[in-house]
């Protein structure tokens, strides 16, 4: 029997008013890549950093005057998490298919235009916990971008008098 993933579960509620706080919130958690379970209920796969990002979120809704709790958790069939990873991989492709799209759109770029896209990359790559094959593409995309604008700078030079 295959073992199944461990997964730090938050499960907070944050006071309507004022809204600050509840936006800051969902809005870094967002950004971290969680899972939404269901509403003030989110999940990540377990392990050091994920545990201890959601530990800070869950005091930062304390302070809020908010209640928060963790959990460490495994789903209780495969499918579920199959399902889990799935939701989770699929947000992860469609933030790489937005990177090759603009990649692909330009012919050339700037230099920090091409900074810009590798660091949205990155920012994806921190969130990606089940990489989907968009991933290979994305990179791939933005490092294309990246030697025509070098090919282009370059035929600038050879064309200088």
């Amino acid at each position: 029997m295959t073992a199944r993933t461990q997964w730090v579960l938050l499960a907070y509620r944050i006071p309507r008013e004022p809204s600050t706080p509840r936006i800051a919130v969902w809005r870094r958690l967002k950004r971290l890549g969680v899972a939404q379970l269901g509403d003030g209920l989110v999940a990540l796969p377990l392990d050091a950093r994920t545990r201890e990002q959601l530990e800070w979120f869950a005091d930062e809704i304390r302070q809020a005057e908010g209640e928060a709790m963790l959990w460490l958790a495994q789903p209780a069939s495969a499918a579920q998490e199959r399902s889990l990873v799935k939701q989770l991989a699929a947000a992860r492709a469609a933030e790489y298919r937005l990177v090759v799209s603009e990649a692909e759109s330009l012919t050339t770029a700037s230099r920090r235009t091409i900074q810009r896209l590798r660091r949205e990359l990155r920012r994806i790559n921190r969130r990606d916990y089940f990489p989907p094959p968009e991933r290979t593409g994305a990179k791939a995309a933005v490092e294309a971008l990246a030697a025509r604008a070098q090919q282009v700078a370059e035929d600038r030079e050879v064309s200088r008098p």
